[in-house]
């Protein structure tokens, strides 16, 4: 008997989650569904994580959402974000929590809010502040007192916020489901018998705060990605190591808010299809049984005489054509076809019926262009903040994760009878460190770099280094590239150059230098400066015009300009430079490394098979992000002050403010393609007979559509963006969306052949394509 596989499980939508009981309200659950009122609901969830986008994106993004299909709006709870610094609480800006939940509350939605306070969410330290790790005797996430006091204080906190502004549902709110802990069943694996305890304890714990609606745990393999909108990991909050400044995670709102289609076209009309099924699904067991080798139908029947079906191909090459309930059905490979009445089929996995598009990065020109002024940040100088100890200190212990950089500095005396100096041979220097990225100077001159990844922080730099007789200065500049977010143990995890840091090729032979007088700077001057402020940038002096340096290593540049007008979302283009950060008005938009190239192997896309991360890759050997969003509402009219700390050495002419557009869009529809309106205009008495599908064209806001790049009625190949004509072709294709769609944001057109000239080719199954572009 074939496994039922992720596909099938991601179609029933059951909540797998382990839920804790708790006081009965009007919000509870039972082995089918939750029940909100006593009745029992199919609900659509989907991610929206509130600091990763501004709070004037939210109205939009949870109206698309909405839209959609969605009933509920999920959300992490982030602790680090909120309480910064022990007892000193923030809930402003991208972090006002309560302004986001009454915003869900605004559209009509639920809210299930994950306060966890773990997180994990690819955020830094998974959500943890970093002062817990400096906390007396403090084990994470285990049975230790330290750590479940903290715990418990601010799930109490957030817990009576939400009290006091009547959020949750049984208060007449929108929140129907908590979550305390999260990802938690390898870690308690792994710990044991004091895992074991402290899950006891978390759920006790947060029943006892008695908010009126169920909690869950969850971790479970099959559960679907639940990213609705990734957004942006601003500032440094990306966690790891080495995770990206984007969060767009290929989700159905992508990182600017815009549709992701036709991914978010698709869902939708998955929604509908198991909305329609709902009486059936909350109601009746499934029974499985096979209709072909590798063809199964999920059925699911209620004693009121619903019923539902489920009709699998897990083929990955062959369609099939099988018969269920005195009918047959043809069924797309690797497919799933829903039935929500055991009879009509509308909807399809394999056959998308909403549109495509193809997104572009438009230049924007910019007046006058960026006019850049430069200030080179010193190597290693010392000053008041600077400190000597003897041998070396792990980076976090140091820095508290206050800033990405750490100095470490020592003199190296050369004897000028030294045999390399004569001889040529320079002398190697080896740095071991626990990670995450080494900047080697020696006299001032960067004698290279090095980096880990994520699945190997560690790292160990050894080149030949350029000494001279007498007193020399190497510097180390080592650069965290985000906390890790996943595992056991927080309190143990570091990073920083921890040793042994030699010397080989000496007449002595080795030297160790660990052990020797170190002096440690934490963080760059130019932070210290804040030369990302406004009254930061003022306070130096700035070289300007011809004399401004380019590909030159620890180097801040900065420039003004105005805002350009539109509504498209907006990026900066940092493709020209190697590694950094970049601020907007003192706001900082993230980390950005270009020069980090995305490795792996790229090819076809074919979406039949089995999953896994390695498959459907784009972008192979590009730089790892080049786009990195700027919100508008960061935006002045004028004067936008821009600043660029680059650690590698970039050029600054090269970066450009560009505009996010939809370039083209297309259908891909065959003629009686299942569907959910003409289903239900069947089943509403509306129609007495199938009603055939319609093409949908939609730019973006603001856009028209000012050509037909290729339309074809008949049997066309390719996908959007290159189409081709098949054997067949209604020779009317164009004519029909040129006139019903030039000049229009969006359009739509009926697939029959009457519109097309009439049918071209007899007793084959057509379909339409059609690419239209957006200017």
């Amino acid at each position: 008997m074939w496994k039922m596989p992720p596909l099938v499980l991601l179609l029933l939508l059951q909540l797998a989650c382990s839920l804790i009981s708790s006081v009965t309200a009007s919000v509870s659950y039972d082995s089918k569904a939750i029940t909100i009122n006593g009745q029992r609901r199919i609900l659509i969830s989907g991610s929206i994580h509130y600091p990763r986008s501004t709070p004037e994106m939210w109205p939009d993004l949870i109206q698309k959402a909405k839209e959609g299909g969605l009933d509920v709006i999920q959300t992490y709870v982030f602790w680090n974000g909120h309480e910064p610094s022990p007892d000193k609480y923030y809930f402003e800006g991208n972090y006002d929590l309560v302004k986001f939940i009454k915003l869900v509350q605004q559209a009509g939605l639920y809210v299930h809010l994950r306060i966890g306070p773990y997180v994990c969410a690819e955020w830094n330290f998974g959500g943890f502040p970093v002062w817990l790790k400096y906390i007396p005797g403090i084990s994470f996430r285990t049975d230790n007192g330290p750590f479940k006091f903290q715990m418990q204080k601010f799930t109490e906190k957030i817990v009576g916020m939400m009290k006091e502004e009547r959020l949750y549902e049984t208060q007449g709110g929108p929140i129907i489901l908590s979550q305390i802990e999260n990802e938690y069943g390898p870690v308690e694996y792994e710990i044991g018998a004091p895992g074991k305890s402290y899950t006891k304890w978390a759920a006790d714990m947060a029943i006892g705060l008695g908010t009126g609606v169920p909690w869950i745990m969850c971790k479970q393999d099959d559960a679907p990605d639940p990213v609705y909108h990734g957004g942006t990991n601003f500032g440094r909050t990306a966690g790891g190591p080495f995770i990206a400044t984007s969060y767009d995670y290929d989700a159905p709102l992508d990182e600017y808010g815009l549709l992701r289609q036709p991914k978010w076209g698709h869902l939708k009309d998955l929604h509908r299809a198991i909305k329609l099924s709902e009486p059936a699904l909350i109601s009746g067991d499934p029974t499985v049984t096979r209709i072909g080798n590798y063809q199964e139908a999920h059925v699911f029947k209620s004693k009121s005489g619903a019923c539902a079906a489920f009709l699998a191909n897990y083929n990955p090459k062959s369609y099939a054509t099988v018969a269920f309930g005195n009918m047959h059905y043809n069924l797309p490979p690797w497919s799933i076809s829903i039935l929500p009445d055991c009879k009509n089929t509308v909807y399809n996995t394999a056959r998308v019926g909403s549109q495509s598009a193809q997104m572009k990065m438009t230049r924007i020109p910019i007046h006058g262009g960026l006019s850049w002024q430069v200030f080179t940040e010193q190597t290693a100088s010392t000053d008041d903040s600077s400190f000597v100890m003897t041998g070396l200190l792990e980076q976090l212990n140091t820095t508290r994760d206050l800033t990405d950089y750490l100095w470490y500095s020592t003199d190296v005396v050369i004897d000028p009878n030294e045999g390399f100096l004569r001889s040529g041979k320079d002398p190697v220097l080896t740095v071991l460190s626990a990670g995450h990225a080494l900047h080697v100077f020696v006299n001032g001159q960067l004698s290279g770099t090095i980096y880990g990844s994520l699945e190997f922080p560690k790292l160990t730099f050894s080149q030949n280094v350029k000494l001279r007789p007498g007193v020399n200065k190497i510097s180390l500049l080592s650069v965290a590239v985000g906390l890790p977010n996943v595992g056991p143990h927080f309190e143990t995890w570091n990073a920083g150059v921890l040793g042994p840091i030699t010397l080989n090729g000496l007449d002595e032979g080795r030297r160790d230098l660990s052990w020797q007088k170190w002096s440690y700077k934490v963080g760059l001057n130019g932070e210290a400066l804040s030369l990302h402020s406004l009254s930061g940038s003022s306070s130096v002096d700035w070289v300007q015009g011809s004399l401004v340096s380019q590909m030159q290593p620890l180097t801040w540049y900065k420039t003004t300009f105005d805002a350009p007008d539109g509504i498209s979302p907006f990026a900066l283009d940092m493709g020209s430079m190697g590694k950094g950060q970049v601020w907007l008005n003192g706001q900082n938009l993230g980390r950005y490394w270009p020069a980090y190239k995305a490795s792996g192997t790229c090819g076809n896309c074919d979406y039949a098979g089995t999953y896994n991360e390695n498959k459907c890759r784009s972008n192979c050997g590009e730089a790892s992000q080049r786009w990195y969003h700027v919100p508008h509402s960061w935006l002045k009219p004028t004067g936008n002050l821009l600043v660029v700390f680059e650690e590698l050495g970039g050029d600054p002419n090269g970066i450009f403010l560009v505009r996010r557009d939809v370039d083209s869009v297309c259908a891909d529809i065959y003629e009686w393609q299942p569907n959910v309106i003409s289903y239900q205009m069947q089943t509403s008495g509306k129609a007495d007979k199938p009603v055939r599908p319609k093409a949908h064209l939609s730019c973006g806001p603001g856009q028209k559509i000012s050509s037909i790049k290729f339309a074809s009625f008949g049997t066309p190949v390719g996908s959007c963006g290159n189409f081709h004509e098949g054997s067949c072709h209604a020779h009317k294709s164009y004519n029909t969306f040129e006139k019903n769609c030039i000049g229009q944001n969006s359009c739509k057109v009926t697939v029959s052949p009457a519109n097309f000239g009439g049918d071209p080719c007899p007793n084959v199954m057509k379909k339409l394509s059609v690419e239209a572009i957006c200017t």
